[in-house]
């Protein structure tokens, strides 16, 4: 576990029983009680919904302009090329600048993407390079946003209240999900994508508002870290001593490349399986939404995050997705996509929140940054794989392959978390769990497993 200075503050959120039992006593919803959080979260429920909406815009016009899921895929690795390439420059800056303003120039920037994107759309001069580049530019922001965004939050609402707060991120993040798609189906239906990426660039003057309106004095700032020679490799150095830190981080990036490309699954599925239209492509996708909110509300009433609960999720997440590119009808395919979006946010917010309580404060950017990095930069390499074989051998052989690179990675690394904090394997009438191996002194990271 770590031992610098914020070792005390972080493991204990997820190791001590007097800590477990005050995570028990929280509300679903306390975070909220804070005034600086809440105009956070509510600028942040605004932008989501117009990010949903251009992302079911983006990935409809480009199917429409190419025919293709191959250039969908193409479209989302260039959103993500430079969280792969810059990602870890992104936690150095973040671990180094004043967090709120660092996040409203932003949050501007992402807003000005959006409009500009608008403006080639509606004036009927878009082209699938356009796209392309506009992904480019909003993932060059994404890589200083994401982490200035995520260590910010315990800033907001300190260490009693982190775990909640990071899961209700993701409850309201999955609340976007829900609206936004819904949105963008009936207005891409009726007026054209156009107005979808409009009104997500208009939609990012709300977080830069909340952060504007914040009392500085209630915040719990970390003191930014001076420049210095090293900080990079400082931080990989860091992350590569702690195993409750290397393997979530493995696991999440393998999730992330394979698994999470529903933008290339679904587009494929409406276009080429059920023969559907942008409607259907937002119904999917609000019920991965619907599935993913309900996990993240569990998970905020939980408060706590173990390593075991990371491991079952992702099993049962990879195995879902092969089970669920089989279904032979609609229905049933569209039912599963609502337990898929449970247990792939209980996968992101139990990793996102062990590894933030498991990380000292002045390594949290650089940490979060490899976070990040490792979670999203390998879709550059995911997405356009998995669309060459969506492509080439059908959607049905393309989700399940998915599925069945994140199902291997995730029963090894169990398995590895499993020996590191000298578990093992007990079956019985109650179920399967990894319980303490008898007579053997049990480690520290048992207490996080």
């Amino acid at each position: 576990m770590s031992t610098g200075n914020g070792a005390d503050s972080a493991p204990d959120h997820i190791s001590t029983p007097t800590t477990d039992a005050r995570a028990g006593k929280n509300s679903m919803f306390s975070s909220l009680k804070i005034r600086n959080y809440r105009l956070f979260a509510t600028g942040q429920a605004v932008s989501n919904t117009g990010t949903w909406m251009q992302r079911i815009a983006q990935d409809w016009l480009v199917l429409s302009l190419t025919g293709s899921a191959s250039a969908v895929g193409i479209t989302i690795a260039l959103q993500f090329l430079p969280m792969m390439l810059f990602g870890l420059y992104g936690g150095v800056l973040a671990d180094r600048l004043p967090k709120r303003p660092l996040l409203i120039t932003t949050q501007s920037a992402m807003g000005l993407t959006g409009v500009a994107l608008a403006a080639l759309t509606l004036a009927g001069h878009v082209q699938v390079w356009h796209v392309y580049l506009a992904a480019f530019l909003l993932g060059l922001v994404t890589v200083v946003d994401n982490p200035a965004r995520q260590t910010f939050v315990p800033e907001m609402v300190g260490k009693d209240q982190l775990a909640n707060a990071v899961s209700l991120n993701s409850a309201n993040f999955q609340s976007a999900r829900l609206v936004g798609p819904a949105i963008a189906g009936v207005l891409i239906t009726a007026v054209g994508s156009g107005w979808a990426f409009l009104l997500n660039g208009l939609s990012f003057a709300a977080p830069v508002i909340g952060l504007l309106l914040m009392r500085t004095n209630e915040l719990h700032p970390v003191e930014p870290q001076p420049r210095a020679k090293g900080q990079l490799r400082e931080g990989l150095r860091y992350v590569a001593g702690r195993p409750e830190l290397i393997w979530p981080i493995v696991l999440v990036g393998f999730i992330g490349t394979f698994g999470f490309n529903f933008p290339i699954w679904l587009s494929a599925f409406v276009d080429n399986v059920f023969h559907g239209d942008a409607g259907t492509y937002g119904l999917f996708n609000t019920l991965i939404a619907a599935g993913s909110l309900a996990g993240a509300l569990l998970a905020a009433r939980r408060g706590l995050s173990r390593l075991r609960l990371l491991t079952a999720a992702a099993v049962l997440f990879s195995a879902l997705l092969i089970v669920t590119a089989f279904a032979p009808g609609f229905w049933l395919f569209a039912a599963l996509l609502v337990p898929i979006g449970l247990f792939g946010l209980t996968v992101n917010v139990t990793a996102n929140s062990s590894v933030q309580m498991a990380t000292d404060p002045e390594m949290r950017g650089r940490v979060m940054a490899l976070f990040m990095m490792v979670f999203t930069g390998g879709t550059p390499v995911g997405a356009p794989l998995v669309g060459w074989i969506t492509d080439t051998y059908g959607a049905r052989v393309g989700m399940a392959a998915g599925g069945a690179v994140s199902l291997a990675a995730s029963l090894a690394i169990g398995l590895i978390l499993a020996r590191v904090g000298n578990l093992r394997l007990r079956v019985s009438r109650h179920g399967v769990a990894f319980v303490p191996a008898a007579g053997s002194r049990r480690r520290e990271l048992v207490a996080v497993a």
